[in-house]
């Protein structure tokens, strides 16, 4: 097989982490990495020092801003990039019939998009991460073969290991903190005695929606719910015959009493007040507060989680499966975490795809259309291992 180019979008956290892992594939020529920043470019090549990076100091968005990368024969695209940025970026691969993968839940305009990707033969891959990411895909695994699915609950987290999760927040940043304060004031949708419940912003960290949960290896921490469960429910099909689902998130003791208090007392709302005759978000406020302070010194380590349980019947008995993945900042490299899990998850999406592992075009889904066992294959020199509890693991 040719070796072929890949363009990363971003120079972030997860980019740095995929254009780690991109490099090291034979099958990849070159990684072009994208950012309007020249200063997170030049700390990617320091971190990244590999003869295959190409660095493009320019907009994602911006017209032609993309041209070497596409004159050098890109083959997938690898959106780690801001919210507003991916649409068009997106659309911008599908129309040079490129291949595109992110780790972000899929925007509501990838549906059409995805039509005209299935015309022009290639993939558009949302989802590619932690959460969501690898927990559909370990999904996958445990609801094969069920002939009813009672129960179905995703945990994820990105936290600090015990000795770095110092007081008052017990709290460091491993993921863009605007995005946290984003999903913080995000609904959520779970489903509770077979009934979907609604939950409002202002009610996610209240008393009757947390709850404390056991992770093995790590203890007890609290959930809170993240996101909306029933879309992925609605795509089990007619044995989704289900009672309990949810998707949470994961946090040390005592995060949902803080933050409960802190958007009852508007520190969440992204609408500026006046301060001193200055117009400010009091969310804004609280980012640029905050995110210095909760930054991991470089011998700190965070702590990846994603968990999955599921509940049903296999021919006519009773099944009940886990898995879970966790990982550690690695110190060697200074990668934490969170970037390893996300960013070497969205560059194996791109691999798969590069070397014809995933066939399927259009619009598709970790839960679906990823091939299990060869994604946790290529994630498995980086040290991400699962355990499973009640079956073996995916089928060759």
């Amino acid at each position: 097989m040719n070796a072929k180019s890949v363009l990363v979008a971003g120079a972030g956290l997860q980019g740095t982490a995929a254009v780690y892992a991109l490099v090291a594939q034979p099958e990849v020529a070159q990684v072009w990495v994208v950012d309007r920043r020249a200063a997170a470019l030049d700390a990617l090549q320091r971190r990244v020092a590999s003869p295959k990076v190409r660095v493009l100091a320019a907009d994602v968005d911006a017209a032609d801003a993309l041209a070497p990368a596409w004159d050098a024969g890109v083959a997938v695209v690898v959106g780690l990039v801001p919210p507003a940025q991916r649409l068009a970026l997106a659309q911008a691969a599908v129309a040079r019939g490129v291949h595109y993968v992110d780790a972000s839940y899929p925007l509501p305009e990838f549906t059409a998009l995805g039509v005209r990707a299935a015309a022009r033969g290639v993939a558009l891959l949302p989802e590619m991460g932690l959460d969501p990411g690898l927990d559909l895909i370990l999904s996958q695994v445990l609801l094969r073969d069920l002939d009813r699915v009672r129960l179905w609950r995703v945990f994820g987290a990105g936290i600090p290991e015990p000795a770095a999760a110092t007081p008052p927040l017990r709290y460091k940043i491993s993921w863009t903190f605007e995005g946290v304060l984003r999903a913080y004031r995000r609904p959520a949708r779970v489903i509770e005695h077979g009934q979907v419940v609604d939950i409002p912003p202002a009610a996610l960290f209240s008393p009757e929606h947390c709850f404390t949960y056991t992770v093995p290896g790590l203890g007890a921490l609290e959930a809170y719910p993240n996101g909306d469960v029933t879309r992925y429910v609605r795509a089990l099909g007619p044995q989704a015959d289900v009672c309990t689902a949810g998707r949470y998130s994961l946090r040390w003791p005592g995060h949902c009493a803080l933050w409960r208090a802190w958007g009852q007392l508007g520190f969440l709302d992204p609408q500026p007040i006046a301060v001193d005759g200055a117009s400010v978000a009091p969310a804004r406020f609280l980012q640029a507060l905050l995110e210095p302070q909760l930054q991991y010194a470089p011998h700190e380590r965070d702590i990846a989680l994603v968990r999955v349980e599921v509940a049903g019947e296999q021919d006519g008995r009773p099944v009940r499966r886990a898995a879970q993945l966790l990982d550690y900042r690695d110190l060697t490299t200074g990668l934490l975490a969170m970037q390893r899990t996300v960013g070497f998850t969205a560059a194996a999406g791109a691999w798969l795809l590069l070397t014809g592992r995933i066939t399927a075009r259009g619009l598709l889904s970790p839960l679906r259309h990823v091939p299990p066992r060869a994604l946790l294959q290529a994630l498995a020199p980086h040290g991400l291992q699962v355990t499973w509890e009640g079956l073996d693991g995916p089928a060759a």
